[in-house]
């Protein structure tokens, strides 16, 4: 009985909640209903949101950017958010690979949006817009039109298009012609990988990831819209912009609110970090080899690892560069990362490609040995956990050369 009592309880547990999310769901949609033929009043305000890092997701390193429209006097307080996905939309993991993730814009009421930001102890921000009524009327028709179903969806791109970048999209699109920015808020030149670099501190293996699957396109100096795809910079540059008013010129912005700050605990990327994993690596590498210059012998399985890990490494960068949508353009980490090594990993199990694996890794080795004097001018900026793993790749491909050559075959 008691257990058919818990099930029971669990039941009419779940049914509560089923009920409560389809009352909230009712309450949303006849709001949303009740909004379509909404007029502001003079009391209502337009603000930007932006919410702080959070570190222990990659995806949120960066911060967040909304839109709040708020009116008390019609019961109104909606936070509009370009940030919205669905994991399970149609193809999304094969969209995601290909780089054409899509996204939608979201809507929240805005405590709820607030407080699940202030749970995760991120800075929260809001700049009220100085916009006249027709104005704030004619930015909250565009963001109900956004939202209609058909409008909502949009092709996602983590520099052009995105929920921070939304944010100055929707505002030439209402009040274009009369916005001036100021480009004070620029960092004369930082690329776009630096901006990228500057939010990455906690998250080294984020970095990592980006910094190999990324290529030179984002190595270009940032200009004052691709400043704006990080919500921070979208904030600064509200901040300096001014738009024209019946008395001339005036800030875009008429007041900025703090309404949470973070407490910022500290943090620390403890020991396991790319860097120091290539390092390891690198001594384990070196000491197998130590090991097989004084007995002779190949440690086989130790070269299908690294150079079939390059390898694969490698086809993985020219899948991005040819078959997706992805900024991974003239990316120079396939100079480390040569995809031939993926299959040369199998030629050296045959012994009839004797000949052609020794002049393969000998050429390989002189190769690698030419990336790393000239890794520091290099256009693009290759990640320092490499040196060691491609100074690794450097000794193993020169020993299996010597392996392969002293007295095996006739030249």
């Amino acid at each position: 009985m008691d257990t058919i009592r818990s099930v029971d309880y669990h039941h009419s547990n779940l049914a509560n909640s089923m009920r409560k999310i389809l009352l909230l769901a009712c309450i949303v949609f006849s709001q949303l209903l009740k909004a379509q033929g909404i007029h502001l009043s003079e009391a209502s305000e337009i603000s930007v949101m932006t919410m702080g890092a959070y570190q222990p997701e990659l995806y949120s390193a960066f911060g967040h950017s909304a839109i709040r429209v708020a009116d008390p006097e019609n019961n109104l307080d909606y936070v509009y958010n370009y940030g919205v996905f669905d994991f399970n939309q149609k193809n999304f993991y094969l969209n995601f690979a290909k780089g054409e993730m899509v996204y939608k814009l979201g809507l929240a009421y805005y405590e709820p949006f607030r407080d699940f930001y202030i749970s995760q102890d991120r800075d929260v921000r809001e700049q009220v817009l100085n916009l006249t009524l027709d104005q704030r009327q004619t930015f909250f028709s565009f963001l109900q039109n956004n939202y209609r179903p058909a409008n909502r969806e949009y092709l996602y791109n983590y520099v052009y298009d995105n929920c921070a970048s939304k944010i100055p999209d929707v505002l030439n699109a209402v009040v274009g012609d009369q916005l001036t920015y100021s480009e004070s808020y620029m960092e004369p030149g930082k690329t776009i990988r630096q901006l990228m670099h500057d939010y990455l501190t906690y998250q080294p293996w984020g970095e990592w990831m980006i910094d190999i699957g990324l290529g030179a396109q984002i190595d270009k100096e940032a200009d004052a819209k691709e400043f704006m795809f990080l919500p921070d910079y979208v904030l600064k540059a509200l901040a300096v912009a001014a738009i024209q008013t019946e008395n001339g010129k005036e800030p875009l912005v008429k007041e900025m609110r703090v309404v949470y700050t973070a407490k910022n605990a500290p943090r620390e990327n403890g020991f396991f970090t790319p860097l120091t994993f290539f390092i390891l690596l690198f001594f384990v590498g070196g000491f197998v080899t130590h090991r097989n210059l004084k007995s002779g012998k190949r440690t086989r399985w130790l070269d299908g690892i690294l150079f079939g890990f390059a390898g694969f490494v490698g086809l993985w960068l020219v899948f991005l560069w040819t078959g997706t949508a992805h900024l991974s353009k003239w990316n120079y980490d396939l100079l480390w990362a040569v995809p031939f090594h993926f299959f040369a990993v199998f030629a050296l199990r045959k012994k009839a490609w004797t000949r052609f694996n020794h002049w393969y890794f000998k050429i390989t080795a002189i190769l690698y040995g030419a990336l790393l004097l000239g890794w520091a001018l290099l256009p693009e900026p290759i990640n320092m956990a490499m040196v060691p793993f491609a100074l690794l790749l450097l000794i193993r491909a020169a020993y299996i050369s010597y392996d392969l050559r002293k007295g095996k075959f006739e030249m």
